[in-house]
């Protein structure tokens, strides 16, 4: 089979003929990622709103969205009949946008879904007693380099996957983010999450998982910046990832990537955002076959950031078309992920096992 053509033509989903998407929150993830992404696919924007008035306005500016609105309100009203609202706010605020929303609408929910597995839970009932059809913006799903991994494993090439880590050692600017200053859950909720629900996507829930999260000495105000978390999938596969955001020290041993093991082939795909962040790397796929000579670079275009984001409004836009007949990303496997961040963070609250006493005899 040729394994490149597979990866070649592995795309997310996308409409085909795009909805209009009113805009709430105009923050930085907003400038960054979500309209540049929503310009590269031929998204349009129509309304954005904000609490930050001349923020709102400024993007607005920027990325030529025609009406600025003073509130969730406002934009409801000035909203059409079929379009997509992109909630781009922190989450301690989706609590109180999502009600405000029309019944049976369209929404895209930055993630997380909430902070704790509380919050999540009250996000999903508010969504299913306002119909929403709902997901929430895990993109690492839609990197390219993630779309050509899995084509490529669909393709047979690797076998049957029995190991997978994800692997990040690099210098996270927490300070370029303030509500994060104050946030008791901090390096898991905000950055690992996006590993564990790709490891979710490629391996369904785990049995269970073993955490341990900590602060670096490097930022002591800061809640842990500094993870490990092995998710049991039972005694046949290794999976786990080791995420460590306080290594400031030279770029040529800072590593980023996601490793997948099969019975007849590997592969590793470099996220070249975390490095040197928020100027990044390219993002790339390598992979080998049994037999091969050596390793192989895959064909990818596009990064992470931000060309994900077009496959998660792409694949909400599809889906409420009817053009997909999934949301992989709904809020209904969202919650998911969320429980099993949760089930990490008791974990790491409870602790390891104590070493056994010595029976030594008198």
């Amino acid at each position: 089979m040729d394994f490149e053509k597979a990866m070649r033509e592995a795309v997310a989903p996308k409409p085909k003929v795009a909805r209009p998407i009113v805009l709430v929150g105009a923050g930085g993830i907003a400038h960054d990622a979500h309209l540049p992404a929503y310009r590269k696919a031929g998204f349009f924007v129509v309304a954005v709103v904000d609490r930050d008035r001349e923020k709102a306005e400024a993007l607005a500016r920027t990325f030529e969205i025609p009406f600025v609105a003073a509130t969730i309100a406002e934009a409801v009203a000035y909203a059409p009949k079929d379009a997509v609202f992109d909630c781009a706010v922190p989450a301690p605020a989706q609590r109180s946008v999502l009600p405000q929303l029309p019944d049976g609408a369209a929404v895209l929910l930055q993630k997380p879904m909430g902070e704790t597995l509380v919050e999540a839970t009250e996000i999903l009932k508010i969504c299913r007693s306002k119909g929403l059809t709902a997901a929430v913006n895990f993109q690492l799903r839609w990197a390219p380099n993630m779309l050509a991994a899995r084509a490529l494993y669909d393709s047979g090439a690797l076998g049957e996957l029995h190991d997978m880590e994800v692997s990040v050692s690099c210098h996270m600017p927490w300070e370029l983010w303030s509500f994060l200053n104050t946030a008791p859950r901090l390096e898991i909720l905000y950055h690992s999450i996006h590993y564990v629900d790709l490891v979710r996507s490629w391996f369904g829930n785990p049995l269970g998982v073993y955490a341990k999260t900590v602060k670096s000495p490097r930022t002591p105000k800061l809640a842990a910046t500094k993870s490990v978390i092995t998710f049991d999938y039972g005694d046949d596969k290794r999976v786990f990832l080791a995420a460590n955001h306080s290594h400031d020290f030279d770029a040529k041993m800072q590593r980023s990537f996601v490793q997948w093991e099969g019975m007849e082939g590997a592969m590793r795909a470099r996220m070249g955002v975390n490095l040197n962040y928020p100027v990044g790397l390219p993002d790339h796929l390598e992979y080998i076959v049994r037999g091969d000579a050596g390793w192989s670079e895959g064909p990818v275009s596009g990064n992470w950031f931000p060309d994900a984001f077009m496959g998660s409004m792409g694949s909400l836009q599809a889906y409420v078309q009817g053009e997909a007949a999934t949301l992989p990303t709904s809020v209904e496997d969202a919650i998911d992920t969320m429980r099993t961040v949760e089930a990490a963070y008791r974990s790491s609250e409870r602790g390891g096992v104590e070493l056994p006493e010595l029976e030594t005899g008198s």
